[in-house]
């Protein structure tokens, strides 16, 4: 059984960490560095780094950032926002990342994945899927930070996803961005029941009970989250201290 993953999330605006809820209100929270190095040396299994307005601003990730980023950290590192091309990746690759972060660009051009999956290998490649509730058991994709509703059944996208070759899943849920009510577990349980390959919950966590039920009734293979992180209200070493004392596999 492999070991759980806790993967602290800082959302770029403008260069700067920013929190906000329902991908919206956003506030600063510090400097994308320094936390990064703080975060690693807490312990953090692996790093997100989104650059969540390039797709809106139609402008590539901040390269720059991602390099300074990648030079203060041993630990995995993802990265994503304004990725669109197979030299897009590339160049995120080549500035320190380990894997790359799409969403907007796999609902527009799907065959960018098999593409991708094949020139780099799947498991650099990380779908990320912001998912709204629109009835029982059924959600919709966003694209454009949660802006735009493209209609598309989110359960079958992420399977989709699987087949051209994308090697883990980023979970977003819209309706719990934000509010730190607890992961959409419906959503990830339903996720989990179609695909094969890693998923990443995302949205909502608001004490250390919630990322327990994401990895133990979500079936999660890791736990994403960025406000508990930033106010410093849970540390990343006392939260793995609690899911191991929960005979939750983790790397202390």
């Amino acid at each position: 059984m492999l070991t759980k993953r806790i993967i602290p999330c800082l959302d770029v605006a403008n260069g700067r960490v920013v929190k906000g809820t329902h991908f919206t209100l956003l506030r600063d929270v510090g400097d994308a560095v320094d936390l990064a190095q703080l975060y690693a040396e807490q312990g953090a299994d692996e790093l997100c780094f989104l650059d969540i307005t390039a797709t809106v601003e139609k402008r590539k990730t901040l390269v720059d950032l991602v390099s300074r980023v990648g030079k203060v950290i041993s630990i995995p590192f993802t990265v994503g926002g304004g990725i669109s091309s197979v030299e897009d990746i590339r160049a995120v690759l080549l500035a320190g990342a380990d894997k790359v972060s799409i969403g907007t660009a796999a609902v527009a051009n799907p065959s960018l994945i098999s593409e991708a999956a094949a020139e780099f290998g799947s498991q650099a490649i990380v779908i990320s899927v912001d998912a709204k509730r629109t009835g029982p058991e059924a959600w919709t994709v966003y694209t454009n930070g949660g802006r735009e509703d493209t209609g598309m059944d989110a359960l079958r996208f992420c399977f989709h996803m699987e087949e051209l070759g994308a090697g883990e899943l980023l979970i977003n849920s819209i309706d719990r961005d934000g509010t730190r009510t607890g992961y959409d577990l419906e959503l990830l349980r339903a996720i989990n029941d179609l695909v094969d390959i890693p998923v990443i919950a995302s949205s909502g966590a608001g004490s250390k009970e919630h990322f327990l039920e994401a990895l133990r009734e979500g079936q999660a293979d890791a736990v994403l989250a960025a406000s508990l992180f930033h106010s410093r209200e849970l540390s990343i070493l006392e939260l793995k201290q609690y899911l191991s004392s929960q005979n939750i596999l983790i790397r202390l």
